[in-house]
């Protein structure tokens, strides 16, 4: 659910130097980031302390087998923010603090990681392109880190024309992926929603604390994605604006 493909590259350095355009940028994204997590945080500890009749685990368990996924296991993992779908083991991974808490937080993050094993299930289209571009994006993640190490090192490799676009190439790949992270995460929050709505197992005040826990948690992808793309573009405008 908070799984995010970051590289150094996208905390702050910019090949060439810091222009005020890019610190912008850099500074609008930041500071976006940090506004929508102290929010996702304060909703989650608000929604933490109200309790349903069955803890993350048991709602995760119950909508798996509601909708047939006798194949998918549920189980708990440590750390905070843990949680996701593993589709090649088929496990649905909970962190300790949901998989045993019976609240309207925890209700919220397990029926969305049930959604992405629905998604898996159905073939969902774009969970299948994200899968897809794993490899590429850690790839492309990992060279564009050993780039910006040797730039700040002073070896200069983004006095390159050819070099900078083969970053912009890079650096592209990694932004498609936090954009089609979109539908996906969308799709699998839509999906817990309907669940949580349809079973009974919450209120309909509760439901909508629920929405708003989810939609919060949305906006972390938005974000950087957002910030993804504002950054590829300034590499792009460099690249253009480039002559050996």
């Amino acid at each position: 659910m908070f799984f995010e493909t970051f590289h150094l590259a996208q905390l702050g350095y910019a090949p060439g130097g810091f222009s005020p355009l890019y610190l912008i940028i850099i500074g609008a994204t930041f500071l976006a980031s940090v506004s929508i997590s102290g929010m996702l945080k304060r909703r989650f500890a608000e929604y933490s302390q109200i309790p349903l009749s069955m803890t993350g685990g048991q709602i995760a368990e119950e909508m798996l087998r509601q909708n047939g996924l006798t194949g998918v296991q549920v189980i708990s993992v440590s750390g905070q923010l843990t949680d996701h779908y593993d589709p090649l083991k088929k496990t649905v991974n909970l962190s300790e603090s949901v998989y045993h808490v019976n609240s309207v937080a925890a209700a919220a993050v397990a029926a969305h990681e049930c959604g992405h094993a629905l998604q898996h299930q159905q073939a969902y289209v774009w969970l299948d392109f994200r899968s897809k571009m794993v490899p590429a994006v850690q790839f492309s993640s990992k060279i564009l880190n050993f780039i910006m190490i040797a730039g700040l090192l002073g070896i200069g490799l983004m006095q390159s024309s050819t070099l900078l676009w083969i970053w912009v190439g890079l650096f592209g790949v990694t932004t498609v992926f936090s954009i089609v992270t979109l539908p996906v995460e969308f799709d699998a929050s839509r999906r817990a929603l309907l669940w949580l709505e349809g079973s009974g197992i919450a209120a309909s005040m509760e439901h909508e604390k629920a929405k708003k826990a989810l939609f919060w948690a949305a906006m972390t992808y938005v974000a950087a994605a957002v910030g993804s793309v504002a950054q590829l573009l300034y590499f792009l405008m460099m690249a253009l604006g480039r002559r050996d």
